[in-house]
């Protein structure tokens, strides 16, 4: 998993998936899903067998690229291995959306509404066990004016982002499996909880360490 060539692996499968599936796609294959679980949007049978392993290659690449551009990309080096950890676990997901999406216009019974979330909240859950581990850079992690200008809000933001992604995580797996009227809500909230409190914990260290430097 911290291997920088598994986003290609990850590829050549899901091109292996596609090749095998085409032929045995109808022309159009949904693509997308409404609140309510109905398909909502449809792509051609074409396209929906080539966009995820071509994000797949673009992510890969992408992830490549940030170090080198970072201006903090010497912060890499305490935390390659964290760091290709978490972009691998995010080439996972999408590869896994594209083996639901490929299995379901085939007519297999693949609740992708539903399991999708559930991979989204192992990510989430995944992340949070590693965000103490990543250092300040400019593109993975809770990014603010705030954590990118001191080192020790960074950490302290961190080590609170860390639990709130792993328990909100596993929460929004499990809740997958509820009745939509109780899962909608709940992921939003835990979402918006997830993501919120770390930035407003941020500004408030960031404050309390000036004016204790004051």
């Amino acid at each position: 998993m911290r291997s920088r060539r598994y986003g290609l692996w990850v590829a050549a499968l899901a091109v292996v998936v596609s090749v095998w599936a085409y032929g045995r796609l109808p022309d159009t294959v949904a693509t997308h899903w409404d609140l309510r679980g109905q398909p909502d949007g449809y792509s051609s049978r074409l396209w929906a067998v080539t966009v995820m392993p071509v994000l797949v290659l673009l992510l890969t690449g992408l992830f490549r690229l940030f170090p080198k551009v970072d201006p903090k990309g010497a912060n890499y080096d305490k935390f390659l291995d964290t760091y290709w950890l978490i972009a691998n676990a995010v080439l996972t997901l999408v590869g896994l959306g594209h083996v639901l999406i490929v299995a379901n216009g085939m007519g297999y019974s693949v609740q992708v509404d539903r399991l999708l979330p559930v991979g989204l909240g192992l990510l989430l859950a995944f992340l949070g066990n590693y965000m103490t581990r990543v250092e300040p850079n400019w593109f993975v992690g809770i990014r603010t004016p705030w954590t990118l200008s001191s080192d020790a809000v960074w950490r302290r933001t961190h080590r609170t982002a860390g639990w709130l992604f792993a328990f909100g995580g596993l929460m929004i797996a499990v809740a997958a499996f509820l009745p939509r009227p109780t899962f909608l809500p709940l992921t939003a909230a835990v979402l918006v909880v997830a993501s919120a409190v770390p930035v407003v914990q941020s500004y408030v260290l960031w404050k309390r360490e000036r004016q204790g430097g004051a």
